[in-house]
């Protein structure tokens, strides 16, 4: 009996997950969906944001982070039930943080493999970073 319970919450589990891993490309960016940049203020500043896209922090620095103040900045931006992606410089934080959010909390989530320099190399418009005052 326990491991027919088991099994149970694993594929409950498995099938609440959204998480789903994919390269940016034109008809991604054609649906409007909300693309959230996880990488540092210099980051930003140095490559610039694909158009359109909302910059949150994750990650800081030192690979330091605060995953409560994160999740506030997030929930302003999208409803948990809404589809969003994840980009980061090459793919690792936001595969790192999209599992996490895709599968433990239920977000539904793209993560944008190869990050902002797959978006460089594939010429998908950039813009520079506006840091608010």
């Amino acid at each position: 009996m326990n491991k027919w319970l088991l099994t149970l919450l694993l594929t409950t589990t498995a099938l609440m997950a959204d998480y789903t891993a994919q390269p940016i490309d034109q008809k991604l960016l054609d649906s409007k969906i909300k693309i959230i940049d996880i990488r540092t203020p210099s980051e930003w500043k140095t490559t610039g944001l694909v158009k359109g896209s909302i910059p949150i922090m994750f990650f800081d620095e030192k690979g330091n982070y605060n995953i409560n103040a994160f999740l506030d900045e997030l929930n302003k931006k999208v409803k948990k039930e809404e589809h969003f992606a994840l980009i980061c410089n090459s793919g690792n934080r936001s595969k790192i943080l999209g599992t996490y959010l895709g599968q433990k909390m239920g977000y539904s989530v793209i993560d944008l493999q190869g990050g902002i320099q797959y978006a460089i190399a594939k010429k998908i418009s950039l813009e520079p970073y506006k840091q608010k005052s």
